[in-house]
């Protein structure tokens, strides 16, 4: 997601989130873009978007934070769990009888983790790029056309670009592969896909959930079936959050995670009512 980066396309997200009601939401690494609070910019938009997801889990959906490195400095907290929240490094998830591996994928990428100094320089000139974007996009969709990533077509046109992703698809598959996973799931290099690998050690499924700054992506699992999401082509009537949602306090929200328990009695008579009902019916 990028929050607090001005290329994060907030709305479009609140649209997305607005839209679903899963019982488990994964947020993959890299949500709260931590490298840029000098900069002071985190707008009522984005902090819309943290009070919609802890809307989502106070009504009982299920929200793993998996940190990234964008946000890593989160990652003195990892299994800490408020409520219906929960701050991960990593998590192995059974799906239908397949073991299910996510992580955000930074772990994979040396260089990212050698040369913070080089990188940040290089992030800025990137995300620059990603402005330039945004302003060809709002022209595109003025006259009707589909959006077009620039940051996209320099990467797949770039020969160390191609292979660097190549050897972190590489390796996140065959890491899977040696621990016997049949899925794993990572985002960190902003490109998503799904594609299915067979070795002599294995098969497993590769899938990378994209991002809300380029691609404005994310993946779904329903009916033992995974499928990229992508905002600019699978079309539906956006929605967003209640007015009420909008004015609440983000201490409000936290504050209603608390889980309350229940009198066993009142259980019990919860449970006599639901008999007496189906008997009626």
């Amino acid at each position: 997601m990028h929050l607090g980066r001005f290329d994060c396309h907030a709305e479009e997200l609140m649209a997305y989130l607005s839209s679903i009601e899963p019982k488990k939401l994964i947020l993959n690494g890299d949500i709260i873009d931590i490298w840029q609070f000098s900069k002071h910019y985190f707008p009522a938009s984005h902090l819309r978007i943290l009070k919609k997801v802890i809307s989502m889990a106070s009504k009982g959906t299920e929200v793993i934070y998996i940190t990234g490195n964008h946000d890593e400095k989160l990652r003195r907290f990892s299994n800490t769990i408020i409520g219906n929240i929960s701050i991960q490094d990593k998590l192995v998830l059974e799906l239908d009888g397949k073991k299910a591996w996510f992580f955000h994928g930074d772990v994979f990428d040396i260089f990212n983790r050698s040369a913070k100094w080089f990188i940040k320089p290089g992030d800025g000139g990137y995300h620059l790029l990603l402005r330039l974007n945004r302003i060809l996009n709002w022209c595109l969709i003025k006259v009707g056309k589909e959006r077009y990533s620039l940051a996209k077509k320099i990467k797949n046109s770039v020969k160390n670009a191609v292979k660097y992703i190549d050897n972190f698809e590489r390796a996140a598959i065959e890491t899977a592969l040696s621990k016997g996973y049949d899925y794993v799931i990572c985002g960190h290099i902003h490109h998503p896909k799904k594609e299915i690998h067979e070795t002599k050690n294995g098969k497993c499924t590769y899938l990378n959930s994209g991002d809300w700054v380029e691609n404005l992506s994310a993946l779904e699992y329903s009916f033992k079936r995974w499928k990229i999401y992508k905002y600019s082509y699978d079309k539906f009537s956006p929605f967003f959050s209640d007015e009420d949602l909008k004015s609440m306090e983000l201490n409000e929200l936290v504050s209603s995670l608390e889980m309350k328990k229940v009198p066993k009695q009142q259980l019990a008579e919860k449970k006599d009512k639901s008999i007496d009902t189906q008997r009626i019916s």
